[in-house]
């Protein structure tokens, strides 16, 4: 049996089980990683590339999915590592380093509601658009949600590498979860718990809130619209939206805004799937293939790239 105490570094005892379910999980989210990894890193680089997508909504969309890229790098990668190659040790220095990408969920939280408040405006009020999200203010919401998320994210990061370990390093989880890193403490950490709930409640249930409101008068709005056409645009845009909403918030804010007592490692490591690795792949998905000016600017692309290339071969 292996002595987690021997080593210093943390041991995550990881999400597939040694059986052939396991082994189907574990090609499940090797493909959902893939498919998130191609489908952020395109819309990031589809909307670099094609200036018809040089506005505030897109260029807020470009930092959801540079956000999801650190997740799902930060994170999948070395969960297959473990499972390919047995050893299942990250360093102290690897762990706070998941710890700062995961806990900078709270940047995308405030990214989207940024994302709310864009469609909120030029829905309700569109000829005051290019006033309210000009792009100075995009810059802000974007500046102000990284930095308000990092500041955030360094807090707990820095509080889970300075308290004292002294049970096994084994962390219940497949990445360095604070949560699941407290249970391994030999002080109480009651008041850092607080925290996390503090914490939690700021940049989860309030944006939500937030979001929550934004469309409810998006909604009024719409229905009182003569278009039919615009209506069907903006319910489109609005569900997109709030699927990634839905996804994202409610199994971050179910697993930590619960107490101790009440959770259990196997339900915390289901529930993180969710937020680390389907969130991430869904959300090019339901922006890309839902949307017209996407699939407009991709096909530009794509007809430049090989125009290009057609150019140089005749030149040469």
């Amino acid at each position: 049996m292996e002595n987690y105490n021997e080593t210093p570094d943390f041991i995550l005892l990881g999400l597939f089980l040694p059986s052939k379910i396991g082994l189907f999980i574990f090609i499940l989210i090797i493909l959902l990683f893939l498919m998130a990894w191609f489908g952020n890193l395109s819309m990031v680089l589809l909307i670099l590339l094609d200036t018809h997508l040089h506005t505030p909504m897109y260029f807020l969309l470009s930092q959801l999915s540079f956000i999801d890229l650190n997740y799902i790098s930060t994170i999948v990668p070395k969960m297959t590592s473990h499972y390919l190659f047995g050893n299942k040790s990250i360093s102290f220095i690897g762990c706070g380093v998941q710890s700062f990408f995961l806990t900078l969920g709270g940047a995308e939280a405030l990214l989207l509601v940024s994302m709310a408040y864009d469609r909120y405006v030029a829905i309700c009020f569109p000829l005051h658009y290019p006033n309210r999200i000009s792009r100075r203010v995009c810059v802000l919401m974007i500046t102000g949600s990284w930095i308000m998320g990092s500041i955030n994210s360094c807090a707990h990061t820095t509080y889970a590498l300075h308290i004292p370990y002294c049970r096994s390093r084994a962390i219940n989880h497949f990445f360095c979860d604070v949560p699941a890193m407290l249970t391994l403490a030999c002080m109480d950490t009651w008041v850092y718990e607080y925290t996390v709930f503090v914490s939690t409640t700021l940049f989860l249930v309030l944006p939500f809130v937030i979001i929550a409101c934004s469309y409810g008068h998006v909604l009024l709005a719409v229905y009182l619209m003569r278009s039919a056409e615009g209506r069907k645009k903006a319910y489109s845009t609005c569900s997109a939206h709030l699927t990634v909403v839905t996804f994202y918030y409610v199994p971050f804010a179910y697993t930590y805004l619960r107490p101790r007592s009440l959770r259990s490692p196997a339900e915390d490591k289901a529930l993180a799937v969710f937020y680390t690795v389907l969130t991430p792949m869904l959300n090019p998905i339901i922006y890309s293939l839902r949307n017209k000016e996407v699939k407009g600017a991709l096909r530009r692309v794509i007809h430049r790239i090989c125009f290009v290339k057609m150019d140089t071969n005749y030149l040469s």
